[in-house]
């Protein structure tokens, strides 16, 4: 008895002649199957399902962690600013920052969530929007701004929101986009463009004055432009352009100039005090390699905004070193994990919005871990996701939501690594 021919011998549905699963029928309603790396396909192809298994999970899981870490270090040192805000007349619940925090929480998770189910398109437009909206409110702080510890960076509608965070996230989308402009058409003078509108951010942010958030919008400006193929000449001039501002900032900006000789100790008085920078390096070298427990800190009283500015300190004085160093891991993690993610992308816009937001979120843990370090002057930058603070933890939500939305991926659909190659003359 003679076998049949190959050609006809029988093939399941979907799948092709060398047995692979055919990836135009990935997600035919009612089937199960599995591809040649086992992963298993939704049996429906609701955009909830289709949302799971496109998104980037242990991005997702690692967020997810940081968070919880926020609310147990918001539990450590809401009891300070709580004493802080206590009078003859009213006091405070020493955990009233915590439950705040928590519903912040329950507001920026499902917040994050609907975001990063958006599509990659409707999350540009969605950005660029934004960035409009909250650009305007910038505009609006130093006429309805609402001052706090010396700074107008607020503005208060029944609900005090602070613009320039929000900003921080739809900047960076809205930037990559123009930037990614390039691509079609060389001769669009979109450099110059999104210079200006960095420069014009820049300004308005100066005279809060907010020189931490200044720095943060410039920073990510240039490496966007760095990942774009902005020319050698250019990103030189930068550097120097950059190394002049904070020249600058020292002669002519009064509050940038307090911060430098407070953190480098010119000009001090005994009778003062040690500055804030020193103060939050005791708090955090106080608590040794493994802390002195939940709740036992007592450095911790004498630092200023314990609960946002100088979180880690609080961390490290009750969970110890090792609970420091868990977190920088941490933060290490999330930028390599989209970092990676991004080798085998092939749309510019995706990699240089994905790759800015993650510069911006790395740089501001950077530089609120480095000033309770003692590394940097104090900048009254909070710690993404782990400091107190409702605009800082909805404006951190939306950043991730995008992040999250743009480094989706079909699960069955391999890609190349991408090759990047030096444009720049």
């Amino acid at each position: 008895m003679r076998s049949s021919p190959p050609s006809a011998r029988w093939k399941a549905p979907g799948l092709m002649r060398d047995g692979r699963q055919d990836p135009r029928r990935l997600f035919r309603p009612g089937q199960m199957v599995r591809d040649f790396r086992t992963k298993t396909v939704p049996r429906e192809r609701t955009a909830l399902a289709v949302w799971f298994w496109e998104i980037d999970r242990l991005l997702l899981a690692l967020i997810i962690i940081l968070i919880a870490i926020g609310l147990v270090a918001v539990a450590a040192a809401s009891p300070v600013a709580a004493i802080d805000r206590s009078t003859a007349d009213v006091d405070v619940d020493p955990l009233v920052y915590f439950y705040r925090q928590l519903m912040w929480v329950g507001l920026g998770v499902p917040f994050m969530l609907g975001i990063s189910m958006l599509p990659r398109e409707t999350a540009r437009r969605f950005a660029v929007m934004g960035a409009l909206i909250f650009g305007f409110t910038l505009l609006l702080v130093p006429l309805l701004g609402t001052n706090v510890n010396g700074a107008k960076r607020w503005i208060d509608l029944g609900i005090r929101f602070q613009p320039s965070e929000f900003l921080k996230p739809v900047y960076v989308v809205s930037i990559a986009w123009l930037l990614s402009l390039r691509e079609r058409d060389s001769s669009l003078p979109v450099i110059p463009l999104t210079g200006l509108i960095t420069a014009l951010v820049a300004a308005l942010l100066m005279k809060q004055p907010d020189f931490g958030q200044t720095v943060i919008f410039c920073a990510c400006w240039g490496a966007l432009l760095l990942l774009g193929g902005a020319s050698v000449r250019l990103i030189v001039g930068m550097v120097v352009a950059a190394c002049g501002g904070l020249v600058a900032v020292y002669l002519f900006y009064e509050n940038g100039r307090q911060r430098i000789n407070d953190f480098l100790g010119i000009g001090a008085r005994p009778e003062t005090g040690p500055d804030q920078t020193e103060l939050a390096h005791r708090t955090i070298t106080n608590g040794g390699f493994t802390g002195v427990g939940p709740g036992g800190g007592q450095a911790k009283f004498r630092l200023p905004e314990a609960h946002t500015d100088y979180i880690f300190s609080v961390i490290g004085e009750e969970f110890g070193l090792i609970a420091c160093i868990i977190v920088v891991l941490l933060y290490l993690a999330i930028v390599m994990r989209v970092l990676l993610r991004l080798l085998d992308e092939e749309d510019n816009f995706i990699i240089l919005a994905a790759a800015g937001l993650t510069i911006q979120f790395g740089l501001q843990a950077i530089i609120n871990m480095g000033v309770n370090a003692q590394i940097f002057p104090s900048k009254g930058m909070t710690l993404p996701f782990i400091s107190y603070g409702g605009s800082s933890m909805l404006a951190l939500s939306m950043g991730v939501g995008l992040l999250l939305a743009f480094t989706r991926r079909n699960p069955f659909i391999g890609g190349k690594p991408r090759a990047v190659k030096w444009s720049g003359r």
